[in-house]
């Protein structure tokens, strides 16, 4: 069981703070098992058993607390006096009106609250509205390439071609592996976020006041094929539209935007905004979309949609994710840099391609960062090492030695 250390210190960062956590991310990505490393350590540094309640709301032993008042009196009932309390709730979305036991443990002394969820739409709701303020996220992501590494001990050529196979998921990484266990269960996390996580985000919605959006499944998995299939292009909702057109379906693009919201807010797509580089501003249009794990990408997708340039690319912008800051599409005049951060003011520029050799591609690759004006750092990375050196400042850098650096 690999450690996941950086979530792991973000965590501790804020022990024995008064804000709620809450660990976000797509199911089977590690969130139980990081509380579970999360408690360890705190039993290593001299917490008692006593002052660890811990409900992972998966468990039936746990369903007659899925009534938020049972919860509540349950919790009360264990809080130690004088001594802090670490309560951790894990899929708390099972539990409807959660947010009402959250914000009551949020009020009382000595109690350091930890919450787990697989959609994003608990918190635009009402645990948002409740807690405007008092909880700090944490987005967690499936394995990145160097957790991938300490779990399989392969070489890492060897090792990088199985991740831009089958992901990051980390049961996956350590299973007895074969082509027909990964695809059955990536299916199966598959279906559980299309079916068992959307159907949720629509009764929390409905019981807002709001309508349920969402009734086609299978127009919900079209949708998801086709974003899987254009992961960085750029997308608009009339795009998609008219590619069901195309496919025999009529919809507006208002359901679609529907939809699509739905699929992010469960985090199996990632939207990313363009960042007009001149004018320092964000552009409302023509957005790209990444996907949350390369298994299932290329689950959910024919073999032969398989794109080593755009895999590479999606692993990158994951990595970028991990890594903190604001990511953003670059938009410089007419041409466009793949990926720009942004982290305590200072910004990154980074193209990403497959391959370099071929003179066009590698002036098609420096062009952009080239007339970009400024003195921020600029980055190509690349899974060849022919090209590697720097460019008259602008760095040319093999990406696998970079996901591990």
């Amino acid at each position: 069981m690999v450690e996941r250390k950086e979530y792991l210190d973000q965590l501790w960062a804020w022990k024995d703070e008064q804000q709620i956590k809450v660990v976000t991310g797509i199911r089977r990505c590690g969130k139980s098992v990081l509380l579970e490393q999360y408690q360890q350590r705190l039993l290593a540094n001299g917490v008692t058993p006593e002052q660890i309640i811990s409900i992972n709301f998966e468990n039936l032993d746990y369903e007659p607390l899925k009534d938020y008042m049972k919860l509540y009196n349950y919790l009360k009932e264990r809080l130690c006096a004088d001594k802090m309390t670490y309560i951790f709730l894990d899929e708390i979305q099972e539990v409807p009106s959660f947010e009402k036991v959250v914000d009551s443990l949020y009020i009382r002394d000595h109690v350091d609250v930890y919450i787990t969820g697989s959609n994003a739409y608990m918190l635009s709701s009402e645990l948002a509205t409740l807690l405007s303020g008092r909880y700090t996220e944490i987005k967690m992501l499936p394995l990145s390439f160097r957790e991938y590494m300490a779990v399989t001990g392969m070489a890492k050529e060897e090792a990088f071609a199985e991740f831009m196979k089958t992901g990051g998921i980390p049961y996956v990484a350590v299973m007895n592996r074969t082509d027909e266990k990964i695809d059955q269960y990536l299916e199966g996390i598959y279906n559980t976020v299309i079916v068992k996580d959307i159907e949720q985000r629509q009764a929390r919605r409905e019981k807002e006041g709001g309508k349920r959006k969402i009734t086609d499944i299978a127009l919900l998995k079209t949708i998801a094929r086709y974003l899987a299939s254009v992961i960085g292009s750029p997308v608009s909702m009339k795009s998609i539209t008219d590619y069901l057109t195309s496919a025999g379906r009529k919809v507006s693009q208002n359901t679609v935007s529907d939809y699509v919201e739905a699929l992010t807010e469960s985090f199996i797509f990632y939207p990313v905004e363009r960042f007009d580089i001149v004018g320092k501003q964000l552009l409302k249009v023509n957005n790209k979309f990444y996907m949350v794990d390369m298994g299932i990408r290329n689950h959910i997708l024919p073999r032969k949609r398989y794109d080593l340039g755009f895999t590479i690319e999606n692993i990158v912008y994951l990595e970028l994710s991990r890594r903190g800051g604001k990511v953003n599409i670059g938009k410089y005049g007419s041409t466009e840099v793949d990926f720009v951060t942004q982290k305590e003011g200072v910004l990154t520029y980074y193209q990403v391609t497959a391959d370099m050799t071929a003179e066009e591609t590698f002036e098609r690759e420096m062009r952009p960062l080239r007339s970009i004006q400024d003195n921020y750092e600029k980055i190509v990375l690349t899974l060849d090492r022919f090209s590697l050196g720097n460019y008259d400042g602008i760095k040319v850098v093999n990406v696998i030695d970079w996901l591990l650096g």
